[in-house]
């Protein structure tokens, strides 16, 4: 299977947003439909909440409600509050050498990624992130240096809360430290477990264990997989090798004093890259972070494809994947 990465930049949500809701809207409408209407929140009940957890970022939203047509549904989904459940692989750790670097594997199905990377600055600060749902964020970086990224937390609780995506978005348009990043995330409740790795500039560093059904765990590690504390959705973790990557990172991390090419080259490999594509967890990209620089670069075997906010660009890059059994 092919997917086209494409590298926007419209610094206000305009023509180019809409063109991308407008292509992606038909299959995200499936999606989000796909347990019924009558399991989605209604349009009030999303704003409501919004307005109460991220009062800054709702111009935004109404904006991008206007540019997808104003539509009740379209609004529901934009607004990420209690979304149909979705799960990801994902490795992803904080490298300290020479200057503090986010790297991270996305492990997902092809035919579900947006497949763009973003660089906007819809609230004055330049975001550069990798998209979901349109505006959602899976890993990104803003200007002032905060690196963050987020991977799926093994437990199969869902509950009252937003989309982690939509949350990475906020902090990365309204942050400016990993300390301001914590602040967030205590604050704003997660509709599902995830793992949110963040680094700024200075090389302060967490990962924020998130849960619908628990208090927020702030922990002073630089790795994170797809288990929180220990495993608890066995199946989940067994093909997933949730396990066996972080082991992997955290001894590669203690034990050995690597440059950060070489370290970067492991996630091209296994136990970290992954291509079990025929279950929708086969990586998809590495993206590495270089927040003292404002620099992501997206690797793939054999390429590099670099972007910067001091030049910005649009872009688009083809790349294939093995075959595999679609999801629907």
């Amino acid at each position: 299977m092919d997917l086209v990465f494409e590298k926007l930049y419209e610094t206000k949500a305009g023509p180019a947003w809409k063109d991308l809701f407008d292509r992606l809207w038909p299959a995200y409408e499936k999606w989000f439909l796909s347990e019924g209407i009558s399991a989605r929140q209604t349009y009030l009940a999303g704003l409501r909440a919004m307005k109460r957890y991220m009062p800054e970022l709702v111009p935004t939203y109404e904006h991008l409600c206007e540019l997808a047509g104003g539509g009740d549904l379209a609004a529901r989904f934009l607004s990420f509050y209690r979304p149909p459940l979705y799960l990801s692989g994902c490795s992803q750790a904080v490298w300290l050498g020479d200057e503090p670097m986010l790297v991270r594997n996305y492990d997902y199905a092809p035919e579900l990624c947006d497949g763009v990377l973003l660089d906007s600055a819809w609230n004055g600060r330049r975001v550069m992130a990798i998209s979901d749902g349109m505006w959602g964020v899976v890993d990104g970086i803003n200007d002032a240096g905060l690196a963050i990224s987020l991977t799926f937390g093994g437990r199969r609780v869902v509950g009252n809360g937003f989309g982690v995506p939509l949350i990475l978005r906020y902090i990365l348009e309204f942050c400016d430290t990993t300390k301001e990043a914590i602040a967030v995330l205590r604050r704003i409740p997660c509709h599902m477990a995830y793992n949110v790795t963040c680094v700024d500039r200075s090389g302060a560093y967490v990962t924020v264990y998130l849960s619908p059904d628990r208090d927020v765990l702030v922990k002073d590690t630089r790795v994170a997989t797809n288990h929180q504390e220990h495993v608890e959705w066995h199946l989940h973790a067994r093909v997933t090798a949730t396990v066996e990557r972080e082991r992997f990172l955290l001894q590669r991390l203690t034990m050995h004093d690597e440059p950060a090419d070489k370290f970067i080259s492991a996630f091209l490999k296994p136990p970290l890259y992954s291509t079990n594509f025929s279950r929708g967890f086969g990586t998809l990209y590495t993206s590495v972070y270089w927040p003292l620089r404002g620099i992501v670069d997206i690797h793939w075997p054999g390429a590099v494809w670099s972007h910067s906010f001091a030049e910005p660009t649009i872009e688009k890059r083809q790349i294939r994947y093995p075959d595999h059994v679609p999801l629907y």
